[in-house]
């Protein structure tokens, strides 16, 4: 782990990053101290105040209106044993379609500044432990990153046999039990530990009937990404680099975004053989992997494919997806063969789905007002897709969405549909973003 660079933070959680990388199997009984005021100012700072509310109808203005008081009765509870983890308020919005809904969790205001400033203590030390292979949800990483070393590692070794993990509902069926056992390598303060008790069994409020599940992280919480990211460190991550990399024959990596993952190899047959293993490996740990999502895809480069006289009887490399992107391989202008990205088909048709579902909702709104947002959904959808190779995909979603802007706005009345000659001059006052490369992922590489 770098430094801990976000100003204001405690000299004390510097102190202990420090104790926990000179000593790796040092367990760390009294750190709760790392919880004062001046942590907990810092985790009010970086909690979202625009939010919903949870379980007890209390926003952040209601919070800030007597900040250093809420504070200090804060930090006095959790030190005392006496903070209440109130249940998680759970609502479901629509999906992409309208049709469907996903269940979320939100915790209440306090709770969640409360959970920032735990999860800023354990992140002190487990940032030390953390793999290198790993990038989801943690400081100073991102997908792209992680996009970026698929496209260099496989770049290296021409492509390779690719495993697609996929583990069925992780987050909610995550083992309280296995999860302590990894907690108490590293921490048992019984501060800090009491409370992460405390919310494992908070509970679920929906539609006022109170439900406690016995496995899970807590919904909505952003205690729960750090608490999966210990549980998969053990289960995946370290077993993959410290038990099976030194027994392959051939070369090998890992990257996993949350519980997203793809392990790829040089050798099929190393490949299969983590294969035949890995369900096995995770039902030790109460986690089921998806029988049909994951799968073994041959990725090798098309040159190498020939070599092994595997063309053209048996068909080009595959594809797979990884973070909303497909990866395949395809040849640059001058001629040079290259891993590239194109947004996933499947995360297309949800983000259009979802835009449309919003222009139907909203239809009757003044332009102007849907202009600004749908300017907003668009230039969010270029910040994560606008990567290098990605262009055709980003025209089609800006083409697709002006299309379903158009149509919204000709239901409007049903006598008078808007045409698109009238269309055009509208969108010459109000014009929709152009597509632009935002990540140059791979770019050096791309001659």
């Amino acid at each position: 782990m770098g430094t801990l660079s976000p100003r204001n933070v405690s000299t004390t959680l510097q102190r202990i990053a420090d104790m926990a990388r000179e000593s790796p199997d040092r367990v760390f009984t009294s750190i709760h101290h790392a919880v004062d005021l001046e942590l907990l100012r810092e985790a009010y700072r970086r909690t979202r105040k625009d939010g919903a509310v949870g379980v007890d109808g209390q926003g952040s203005e209601t919070f800030a209106a007597n900040l250093e008081q809420n504070l200090r009765s804060l930090r006095d509870r959790l030190k005392l044993g006496t903070y209440h983890a109130p249940p998680v308020r759970r609502v479901h919005i629509p999906k992409g379609d309208g049709a469907k809904t996903r269940p979320i969790g939100i915790p209440t205001f306090e709770d969640k500044v409360l959970q920032r400033a735990v999860t800023m203590v354990l992140e002190a030390i487990y940032e030390q432990d953390f793999k290198d292979c790993s990038y989801g949800f943690r400081p100073e990483r991102s997908a792209h990153q992680a996009l970026e070393e698929i496209f260099q590692r496989m770049m290296k070794m021409h492509g390779g046999w690719v495993i697609e993990l996929d583990i069925e509902k992780f987050f909610d069926r995550l083992d309280h039990r296995k999860l302590r056992e990894f907690l108490d390598q590293r921490v048992r303060d019984g501060v800090l530990r009491r409370a992460l008790d405390k919310w494992l069994k908070a509970g679920v409020l929906e539609e006022e009937r109170l439900s406690r599940p016995r496995e899970g992280t807590p919904q909505g919480g952003v205690i729960s990404p750090l608490l999966a990211n210990v549980y998969l460190h053990e289960v995946l991550d370290r077993w993959f680099l410290e038990q099976i990399v030194p027994r392959l024959r051939g070369n090998s990596f890992l990257v996993r975004y949350a519980d997203d993952a793809i392990l790829v190899f040089s050798s099929e047959a190393d490949a299969r053989r983590v294969l035949a293993v890995l369900a096995q490996r995770f039902n030790r740990f109460g986690l089921t992997l998806h029988p049909e999502k994951t799968r073994l895809v041959r990725f090798l480069c098309p040159p190498y494919l020939r070599k092994e006289r595997l063309l053209p009887r048996d068909g080009g490399p595959e594809s797979f997806d990884f973070l909303g992107f497909t990866h395949y391989w395809a040849k640059s202008q001058r001629g040079r063969w290259l891993v590239k990205k194109k947004t996933a088909s499947e995360r297309l048709r949800q983000a259009l789905k979802r835009v449309s579902a919003w222009c139907r909702r909203d239809r009757h709104q003044k332009v102007a007002w849907q202009h600004g947002r749908l300017v907003r959904k668009i230039l969010g959808h270029f910040a994560y897709y606008g990567v290098t190779g990605n262009d055709p995909q980003l025209s089609r979603f800006r083409d697709r969405v002006t299309r379903i802007w158009q149509q919204w706005l000709s239901r409007r009345s049903q006598s008078t549909p808007m045409p698109w000659d009238r269309f055009h001059r509208l969108l010459d006052r109000y014009p929709l973003p152009m597509p632009r490369i935002v990540h140059r992922v791979g770019h050096a590489a791309n001659p």
